[in-house]
């Protein structure tokens, strides 16, 4: 008898582990940054919070570096539910929400507090409201950072020192038009191959935060570095829609509480972890250019607002400036 039950003692055991086992939720999660980069520190942050605070009945899986696919690629994959919970630059995005373009124009933000003040304000909410009918919950938006320009030709001190260079653009239409209009010759290549584009001279210059420059090596293959800080670039967390709305109460609580978190813990680091980047960048070889005439560049790129503006409208470029005030 007693072997009796404890036999059926230890098959109980098992059927409830099995069953709390499947009770559990795991959620993918995916970017394209390699592990060194700060989206992996977000990324793990979240991972981690989320489990302990659900007392793991939320599993988080994390894919770096691509594994899921391109920028394109994991949010259609986060629309579609293939891929739980994505990270990707804001500019990505243009594709479902064209306007939205108007975060990434040249000059926009003066300096970082007032993207954050946006961008976590109604006019960021409104843009993350926005998503939803395209099936993404939006939990907020981490930062990539300022873009800045680097190459193999020379220092870039103001806008003729890009005329005629070979430069990576992404997605983004009016970086496309802000380069084209400084006599630059851009193409549009996957940051996934940037590197080798760059290694076999495909083109000549780039523009990344300085965080992307490093995570992803590319001081091996470029030797200036100008910090242009030309346009900021945020990024955007989004998770599937039905699936957050599939959770309980408390589990997208806990979901929207880390989020906000995470992407406060990142921006943090992104400051704090600049200058430190920058000297970690020339320590490489790499030399660094702050002589930049702003004034000209920002007067050089005023009809890439306007050609914006004539395709998408005003409002949300109207709404970003009061906004900023």
């Amino acid at each position: 008898m007693k072997r009796l039950l404890a036999a059926t003692g230890l098959a109980t055991a098992v059927l409830f582990s099995a069953v709390t086992a499947q009770a559990a939720t795991t959620l993918k999660l995916a970017h394209a940054a390699p592990e060194s980069d700060l989206q992996q520190t977000l990324s793990v942050f979240f991972k981690e919070q989320v489990e302990a605070r659900s007392n793991g009945e939320l599993k988080v899986n994390i894919f770096p570096h691509g594994q899921l696919g391109s920028d394109s690629q994991m949010i259609d994959g986060a629309r579609s539910g293939i891929i739980d919970i994505a990270m990707s630059g804001l500019n990505n995005f243009t594709g479902m929400l064209p306007e939205a373009g108007a975060f990434t124009l040249p000059f926009m933000f003066p300096d970082r507090e007032t993207a954050y003040k946006v961008l976590d304000g109604e006019v960021g909410q409104g843009v993350s409201a926005s998503m939803e009918q395209f099936g993404l919950k939006g939990l907020g938006y981490p930062e990539n950072g300022y873009r800045n320009v680097s190459n193999n030709r020379g220092p870039v001190t103001t806008p003729a020192d890009l005329d005629g260079v070979r430069m990576r653009v992404n997605n983004s239409k009016a970086l496309n038009d802000m380069f084209d209009l400084l006599g630059a010759n851009p193409q549009q290549i996957p940051v996934a191959e940037l590197y080798t584009a760059l290694e076999t001279g495909v083109v000549d210059a780039q523009d990344h935060p300085i965080g992307v420059v490093l995570s992803f090596k590319f001081y091996e293959v470029q030797d200036y570095l100008t910090l242009t800080q030309h346009a900021y670039a945020p990024l955007a967390l989004v998770m599937n829609l039905d699936k957050f709305n599939g959770l309980s109460e408390d589990e997208q609580k806990i979901i929207t509480e880390v989020a906000a978190e995470a992407v406060a813990m990142q921006r943090e680091l992104s400051i704090e972890k600049e200058e430190e980047m920058i000297a970690e960048l020339e320590a490489e070889g790499m030399k660094v250019n702050r002589d930049v005439d702003s004034a000209a560049f920002q007067e050089a790129v005023k009809p890439v607002w306007q050609n914006f503006i004539d395709e998408n409208g005003d409002a949300l470029v109207n709404a970003i400036l009061e906004a900023s005030k």
